[in-house]
């Protein structure tokens, strides 16, 4: 299915006719979407259910995170609308001038697949605030979920307002070619680049969300018991199939042999003696993915360096929690983010260590340290770089829709939540007002005022 050249028109002439602008038109949409998602809850986790096997209570995260999102937008609209005056020099009154916060117009969202329904929904919310109009891209790979948006949409919206365009990369591609006034893309660094790519022939701004490998630092100070519990429960959420999910673990060495052991207990705890027969966790979202992640389990099964875990259902398409120590970062596991309950350890000297090791390598979207002290979360803070940092805990910044969420360097630019997401589909334009009544004959030619009287005037 393509976007018609029609369609595409009406969706940037409803932005054009300033209908938009109106801070009513604004509330009724968020309203239509608020509807959208609450009439339909048990259609949006069944979809999930079907697409990546999610349980109710994590599919239900997605509901929430976009319920979230709304209310926080319904209820600083006004605010976040209003112009803003700003200070005119003496030379130039009398004059007005004011910053004006203008929507950007029609905006490309693509989402992805391993939270389909929330982070192709939750950039919309951001887009209608801000006045715009929408075109959505669900995944194809998470066919259920992409249906149901689109018949959601559909019954919600008129289409001079959003449209659903389903379909695989070529109909994304497709996409591109038009001149959106903004691009906003979840997924992996290497469609976010042809994304990237793409956009700059029109010279359309984009918002990437990607990801990286975030790594999960534990030192000492850290309570190892409950470490272990939020570690196990971020990488297995969706199966680890989370942008922010824990990567891997950097563990100083005399912390390595307790926390294997609480780590373990957590899996046991979470899934039972046999995670492949729990309900409670995810599957793989499509056969290649399980391949990959399936090859590396087997790689380092051969290599012996599988401490716990590592069985895997071809035919469910799913991977148990593993554990998997590893001695140095030319380890396979440690080429690219993977997007699965893999967990590589790798054990440091130090916090030092390893804030050295992670200055070398590309910006990761999260970073996580347990235990420690404030000396040295404020290391972390002002050595490192990345999309944001978590102390303690993980996955759980996300869930604060006033947060900021994106990415710096490889793992993406630009953000969005709250009136982040508000101001990432704006354009603040600059606006000056004077009247004709003073005109002073000193700024045209011929020029004669002296220049130290000038240089006076402008201070």
């Amino acid at each position: 299915m393509q976007l018609e050249n029609s369609v595409f028109n009406q969706l940037q002439d409803l932005v054009l006719s300033g209908k938009t602008r109106q801070e009513k038109w604004r509330r009724k949409q968020l309203h239509a979407l608020s509807d959208l998602v609450e009439n339909h809850q048990q259609e949006i986790l069944n979809a999930l259910s079907k697409d990546l096997k999610k349980p109710p209570t994590e599919a239900f995260f997605e509901i929430i995170a976009i319920k979230q999102e709304i209310k926080l937008a319904q209820k600083n609209l006004r605010n976040w609308m209003r112009s803003k005056r700003i200070n005119v020099p003496v030379s130039l009154k009398p004059a007005q001038a004011f910053i004006q916060p203008d929507p950007l117009g029609c905006i490309l969202i693509i989402g992805p697949w391993n939270y389909p329904f929330s982070l192709t929904l939750q950039p919309l919310v951001g887009a209608l605030a801000a006045g715009n109009t929408a075109v959505l891209k669900p995944s194809e790979h998470s066919p259920h979920v992409s249906s149901l948006i689109k018949k959601l949409i559909e019954k919600y919206f008129q289409p001079n307002i959003a449209q659903v365009i389903e379909g695989d990369g070529n109909i994304a591609a497709d996409l591109l070619t038009k001149k959106f006034d903004h691009v906003f893309f979840t997924g992996g660094e290497r469609i976010g680049k042809k994304v990237m790519e793409a956009a700059a022939k029109n010279l359309t701004p984009v918002t990437l969300e990607l990801g990286g490998k975030s790594p999960a630092v534990v030192i000492n100070g850290a309570n190892l018991e409950v470490t272990a519990r939020r570690i196990i429960w971020g990488k297995s959420l969706n199966a680890g199939q989370t942008c922010i999910a824990p990567d891997h673990l950097l563990v100083e060495q005399n912390l390595f042999d307790p926390l294997i052991t609480n780590l373990k207990t957590s899996i046991n705890d979470f899934y039972g003696n046999t995670p492949l027969n729990s309900k409670h966790l995810g599957s793989i979202i499509n056969q290649r993915q399980f391949n990959r992640l399936n090859n590396l389990v087997k790689q380092a099964e051969s290599n012996g360096q599988i401490i716990y875990g590592g069985d895997c259902n071809e035919s469910e398409k799913r991977i148990s929690p593993t554990l998997i120590k590893i001695e140095n970062r030319d380890d396979p596991l440690m080429k690219e983010e993977l997007f699965g309950p893999l967990l590589p350890i790798l054990c440091i000297k130090s916090l030092e260590e390893a804030i050295s090791d992670l200055k070398l390598l590309p910006k990761p979207l999260a970073l996580y340290l347990f235990g420690g002290r404030d000396k040295d979360q404020e290391k972390v803070l002002s050595m490192t770089s990345s999309g944001g940092v978590c102390f303690n805990d993980v996955v759980l910044q996300a869930g604060i829709p006033e947060l900021p969420f994106g990415g710096v360097g490889s793992s993406g630019m630009g953000k969005y939540h709250g009136k982040s997401g508000f101001d990432n589909f704006t354009h603040y334009k600059s606006i000056l007002k004077r009247p004709f009544w003073l005109d002073l004959n000193f700024r045209y030619p011929p020029y004669s005022l002296d220049l130290s009287l000038l240089k006076k005037l402008i201070g």
